[in-house]
């Protein structure tokens, strides 16, 4: 489903240069569920924001679904984005003053689907996640978890290949976490691949595989020396993990 190669990402100003990826390859398999870890600066959101097509790289291959997106002009990537890839985030991103049908429907609308059509996925998709009795309600009336589950909903109106979650429990309780990942993981287990960013091990440890990434590059933490700065730097990076 993603194939990464030797990614790099550099961002630059007049005065310095911040290597937010280096060299980072990844493959996920179509129907995983991978979690993507690291602590804040770690590249994690440039990771996301590449693999969603929202970012460009500097160097490196990258293939999803089988396409190499490398020179693919913004009109063709925006097409792919909405026909293939649902973005969860963490701060939701509902509109106020929209009721949950309507929130559902604005990406459908992009695709230019006929009414009945669009009624037929934004009801099913709703009832999904057990909000069908909320259709008409603002998200103001809802909960942080409801919340949530309406953005779920609306990625999968979109029946997209690939959904890439972006600390989808940050804003949540523990309790209202776990719904949201007993959610996710249905949707995986019914085909849908998932690539999900999150600082929490209890979320991590829902997916299949976890990627760990620190300064921009992945590490695997079984297999560095004890001893030594760098295997000290890791162990914290680890223990912040845990």
């Amino acid at each position: 489903m993603l194939s990464m190669r030797n990614i790099r990402k550099i961002y630059r100003t007049d005065l310095i240069e911040t290597h937010a990826l280096h060299d980072v390859s990844v493959e996920v398999r179509a129907g995983e569920f991978v979690a993507v870890m690291g602590r804040s600066g770690s590249g994690k959101t440039t990771f996301l924001n590449i693999a969603g097509l929202l970012d460009t790289f500097d160097s490196g291959s990258y293939h999803l679904d089988g396409q190499d997106v490398s020179r693919l002009t913004d009109s063709e990537m925006s097409r792919i984005r909405n026909e293939k890839i649902g973005f969860i985030f963490q701060s939701f991103n509902l509109i106020p003053d929209l009721d949950v049908f309507d929130n559902v429907d604005v990406p459908l609308r992009y695709r230019r689907l006929p009414a009945k059509e669009r009624r037929e996925r934004i009801e099913k998709a709703v009832e999904m996640v057990g909000l069908l009795s909320r259709l008409r309600h603002l998200p103001a009336q809802l909960s942080g978890g409801q919340q949530q589950r309406v953005a779920i909903a609306r990625v999968l109106a979109g029946e997209p290949r690939l959904i890439l979650a972006d600390e989808p429990t940050g804003n949540l309780d523990t309790l209202m976490s776990r719904e949201v990942m007993d959610q996710l993981e249905k949707i995986n287990e019914a085909g849908t691949t998932i690539v999900m960013v999150t600082h929490t091990p209890e979320c991590a440890s829902r997916a299949s595989r976890q990627i760990h990434l620190l300064d921009g590059e992945i590490v695997d933490l079984a297999a560095l020396p004890p001893e030594g700065p760098a295997s000290r730097t890791v162990a914290s990076l680890a223990a912040s993990l845990r």
